[in-house]
Parts: structure tokens; sequence; C-alpha cells
């Protein structure tokens, strides 16, 4: 009974690997059926680590780029990353068929072709995307044409110039290049000039807005020779809204604020004190701040680092005006202004009547001594032995010294009187009116130094 089972299960397991077997027999026919000996004739004898047109000159490989989204753009790193797709064009001889449609492969069989070593040249990272399956797109046409599509997401370095941030435009750019293959064995072009690059009109940045892009073809100089490359171009143009909003109209404000001190009393120390330690915090705080989305390490001196630094100097020059005005007010107070002045012109009369006393004893002096000096009468005989040795004749000499002292005197007095009257002229005769002229003066500086900012930076 034993034996009977068995051998009914062995008859069973024959019959089930048959209707196997003749399964899939039917089903490669129907495969065979849709595509009967082409994929086996194109790979039939296909090297893949050979390019096409190898003894032929070099094989020309067309570019175009679609990009998909810009998603960051980083000043602290530098670059910016972007998802493109990339498309490339190429003929191979060894896969020309007869018909007159395109057969589309699985992406898995890239492996089986020979493909251009394209690389991005300026990228940090980048990968591929493998959800559900590599996205990948394999193309091939009846004369031999082959359309290699990629999904690839990489970050570039992009080299920024930020001395006139947040003003600033950027041109960033995207290079593709061969790896192994020079100029004499491949040779890359854009298919269709600067239109081989599609999807920048509408693409939507945070920050940046596309001024202008372009396509360029060169070549890569290295020692190991001349290899093709392809460069496209993209202007960016930071929109300065934000900033603006964000740090411009805070810091104008503030500064604004601290000229509400020179409305307030020269008495009222703690108010005017508060309003302008306040504002000087306020503006330390809000220059910080803006630095902190910035690179510490680069030694750009930014637009806005200028503006914040401008608006600092006036705020703290606020600051600087109440503890000058209240100086003058503790050492030159209106009772003693008019004690001043009448000082001055006492002065001024005393150093008159010095003058007047020095030359009046000069010439009283100078008339004491002529009678006691001049000899009497005496004949003409002895007048010819006596005039040589007379001291009437060697008298003049001492009498020059006079003048010369006078002189001096006069010239001093001269210099002192030009010191005061200076001093005079930029000493303050009313504190009160320190605040009077910071009214118009800081505004007004202020506007005008707007001016010349924005005019530099917009227009320059």
């Amino acid at each position: 009974m034993a034996l009977c089972l068995s051998g009914g299960t062995l008859v069973t397991i024959l019959l089930i690997s048959r209707l196997l077997e003749s399964s899939l027999l039917n089903a490669e026919v129907k495969e065979g059926e849709i595509l009967p000996p082409t994929i086996q004739r194109l790979m039939k004898g296909y090297n893949k680590y050979l390019r096409p047109f190898f003894d032929n000159g070099p094989v020309t490989v067309g570019m175009s780029l679609d990009i998909a989204s810009i998603d960051t753009i980083s000043e602290i790193n530098m670059d910016y990353t972007a998802t493109i797709f990339l498309r490339q064009r190429w003929t191979d001889e060894r896969l020309v068929f007869e018909g007159n449609k395109s057969l589309s492969l699985d992406g898995r069989l890239v492996e089986l072709l020979w493909v251009p070593d394209t690389f991005i040249v300026d990228s940090k990272k980048s990968f591929l995307h493998d959800i559900t399956v590599e996205n990948r797109l394999i193309r091939i046409f009846p004369n031999g044409t082959v359309l290699y599509a990629l999904r690839i997401t990489t970050t570039v370095a992009c080299n920024m110039d930020l001395t006139k941030y947040p003003m600033d435009k950027q041109t960033c750019t995207l290079q593709l290049e061969s790896w192994g293959y020079n100029i004499n064995d491949v040779m890359f072009y854009w298919t269709r000039g600067n239109e081989s690059v599609s999807g920048l009109d509408t693409l939507q940045l945070a920050q940046y807005t596309v001024e202008d892009h372009y396509t360029s073809v060169s070549e890569a100089v290295y020692e190991t020779g001349l290899y093709p490359r392809l460069v496209f171009h993209f202007e960016l143009k930071r929109s300065i809204l934000y900033f603006i909003l964000e740090t411009y109209v805070p810091s104008s404000l503030l500064v604004v604020l601290s000229w509400v001190s020179f409305w307030i009393s020269l008495s009222s120390v703690p108010a005017r004190i508060c309003i302008g330690v306040t504002t000087v915090l306020t503006m330390t705080t809000l220059m910080m701040g803006a630095r902190t989305s910035l690179p510490n390490a680069n030694c750009f001196i930014k637009a806005i680092d200028v503006y914040l630094g401008i608006c600092f100097s006036f705020i703290f020059g606020a600051l600087i005006e109440y503890a000058v005005a209240h100086f003058c007010t503790l050492t030159h107070p209106d009772a003693h202004m008019f004690m001043y002045g009448h000082q001055m012109q006492e002065m001024e009369d005393e150093m008159n009547g010095i003058v007047t006393t020095i030359s009046r004893h000069s010439h009283r002096a100078k008339r004491r001594k002529e009678p006691a000096v001049t000899p009497p009468p005496a004949p003409a005989s002895t007048e010819l032995t006596v005039s040589p040795s007379s001291p009437s004749s060697s008298e003049p000499k001492p009498e020059a010294s006079p003048p010369e002292s006078t002189n001096w005197c006069l010239v001093t007095l001269a210099t002192i009187r030009k010191i005061l009257s200076f001093i005079s002229c930029c000493h303050v005769e009313n504190p009160h009116h320190i605040d009077n002229y910071s009214r118009v003066a800081f505004p007004l500086s202020f506007v005008m130094v707007n001016l010349l900012y924005w005019t530099y930076y917009l227009y320059l």
C-alpha cells in the first residue's frame, strides 16, 4: 500500500514539472513575438568597454538640462543645491536596427551599453534618485541614436561676491565635463544652444529671482590633456524687500528714536541717558543678529554692515552730544558767561594800557637823559678834541634797546589777543543752543548719508 502511494506521488510531481516547463516555453515564445531577434542581435558581439566610432574619430555627445528645482542657496557655504534632469544623446553605429519606432528599455539595461563618463565639475555632493527604481531612461532609435536621461540632485559650489549684500547679484555655473575621454575621443555640445536649458522661467526661489541665463562651450586644460566642457551660467538677483523690513527700517527707526533726546531738557539726566543707552544696546543687538546669517570667516565688508555702522555712529553721536551739552552747563553756567565776556574786555583794555604805559616811560627816559648828557657850549677848538671822547657820542647805542623791547611786547600781545579771540569764537555762549543745532544737523546729515549710500550701492 505504501509503495502504491509513493508511486502515485512521483507521477504527480512529474506531471506538475512538465506543465511548468511547457508554460515557461510558451512565455518565451510570446516574448520572442514582441521583440523577435532585435535585442538579441544588437547585444550579440557588443562590447560596452569600447566607445562608438573607436577607430573613426571622436563621438559627439549632445546635452540638455531641465532644472526641476533649486532648493537652497547658501551664502555661508557658498553653494547651491539643485535637482536636474540631465539628457545625453549620442550615436552608436553598433545599435542600428531596422524599423521606424524607437525602443524604450529598462534603466537597468544601461549596464550593458557604453555611456559617456560625464561628471559635474564643482559638485560637493550628488546622488541619483532610486525610488522606486533608479531614475534612468534608455531609448534607442533605429539610426543608432541613444537617449540617456538621469535625475540627479547635486550640491554645487558657487563663488559669491558679498560686498553689496543684500543688493548683490550672483552668477553661478553648472559645468559638465568628461572624466576620462579627452577631446580626441569625445566632443560635447548643447543640443539647442541657450534653449537647451529649461525650467528656469517657472522656477520659484525664496530670496532670488533669475535675471539671465546662457550656455557656453569650452575646454578644460589639465596635465593629462584637453577635455570637453559645457558650462551653464545663470544670474541670480537677491530680493531686498525682506532685508528692508527686517534690518533697514528698524535700524533707521532707532536712529530717529535717539533724536528724541534733543527735545528733552538738559536737566532731565535719567531720561536722556536712558534713551541713549537703550538705543545703543538695541542697535548692538540688531547688528549681532544681522551677522549670524552670514559667514564670520569671510573678509567682505558688506553693504548691510556699512549701513548698520552708520546707524550705530549716529546713535552713539546723539549720546555723546548730551554728554557735551551737559558738561557745558556745568562748566559755563549762564551767570558766568557775562562775567567771562566782561573779563575778556578788561583784559584787552589792560593790555592796551600796558602798551601805552611802556611807550610813555620810554619817552620820559629819553627826555631825562638828553639834558644831562648835552655838554655846555665850548669854543670851536675844544669841540674837536672833546667830541670823540665825549659820552654823548656813545649814548645813542643804548637808546636802541627800548624800541626793540617795545616791538617784542607788541608782537606777544597781538599773539595772545588772537588766541583769546579764537577761544571766544569756539566758546558756547548758551549750552541750550547745542540741542537746537543738533535737531537740524543730525537729521540733515542722516538724509545726506542715506542718499550717498543708496546711490552708490544701487547704481554704481
